[in-house]
């Protein structure tokens, strides 16, 4: 690049690029609301721009729920604890959001991290202390956890 202000705008267009790709692809096992997507531009005191997507947003008064969803494959119970560190990253984005807007209305937000797969709540020892892990971190950090359509509580 020749400076940096064309290395600026040169990234931010492959990232805004990006964003519109992940805003467009349903990936074959997500279990999300049609049409739900949502892309998020994230802007810092320094003038820095980030291009993300949540592959719900779902609006409920002045709330918006920003859903991550991480799902199941080959008919596994649990996601892989890849994909859950994943979403849990974007809970970490989500949770620290100062103002939210769509258009000039500012909302409320909740992020959720969103299992579904197999029976997970099925009695087992190991994934109900993974559960209950997951539900400390949740409430720790200010997420919620939904786990194939229904939100985790007091574990």
């Amino acid at each position: 690049m020749r400076d940096k202000e064309t290395f600026l705008i040169s990234s931010r267009l492959l990232a805004k690029n990006a964003q519109m790709r992940e805003s467009k692809v349903t990936h074959y096992a997500e279990k999300i609301l049609a049409g739900a997507k949502a892309k998020l531009t994230i802007s810092n005191y320094l003038g820095g721009y980030y291009y993300f997507t949540a592959d719900e947003a779902r609006v409920n008064g002045n709330n918006l729920y920003l859903v991550e969803a991480k799902n199941t494959q080959d008919n596994k119970v649990l996601p892989s604890i890849n994909d859950i560190k994943d979403g849990l990253l974007k809970m970490m984005l989500f949770t620290n959001l100062e103002e939210v807007r769509i258009g000039r209305k500012t909302y409320t937000t909740i992020p959720v991290l969103k299992l579904t797969g197999g029976d997970i709540m099925k009695p087992n020892y190991k994934i109900g202390m993974f559960l209950k892990l997951l539900w400390k971190e949740a409430k720790t950090n200010g997420f919620k956890v939904e786990v194939n359509g229904k939100f985790l509580h007091g574990l």
